[in-house]
């Protein structure tokens, strides 16, 4: 089990998940390699490029992130994901726990449309990404 207890977790989330904040995403990471706590590490406003600049190929970590995007030339929609990151060099132990730990991590980091597993950076472009969250929204005008 995951210790997802930092009370800053929550309130990033909150913050990210907030229509008054600039904050669009924020990233939680183990304290150590060895450690099931996890603390949070980073939040920012410049959305998925940002937020893959902060990932650590040896690590596992999770992200929250508000995604903007255009439905048609009149509406704006804001979704949610939950970015699952296990890193390229990320020890097999590490690996082994982190589907056990996301349970844990969905306790705290709730609302969200899709979640996104990412093993690398170019798994986190904003383009399909925006076309899973067009196809998890239901009805799409423009046949995608």
């Amino acid at each position: 089990m995951a210790d997802i207890s930092d009370p800053n977790i929550n309130e990033a989330y909150l913050d990210v998940r907030s229509d008054k904040s600039e904050t669009n995403w924020l990233l939680v990471d183990y304290e150590s390699d060895r450690s099931d706590k996890l603390t949070l590490t980073a939040t920012g406003t410049g959305g998925l490029d940002e937020l893959r600049e902060h990932l650590d190929d040896t690590k596992a970590s999770f992200a929250y992130v508000r995604i903007r995007y255009s439905n048609d030339k009149e509406s704006q929609r804001e979704k949610f994901i939950l970015v699952v990151w296990i890193g390229p060099s990320c020890k097999v132990m590490r690996k082994a726990k982190i589907s056990v730990h996301s349970a844990d991590v969905k306790s705290v980091l709730r609302v969200f449309s899709i979640e996104v597993p990412a093993r690398e950076k170019d798994d986190l472009k904003e383009e399909p990404i925006v076309i899973k969250l067009r196809k998890a929204g239901g009805a799409s005008y423009d046949g995608i």
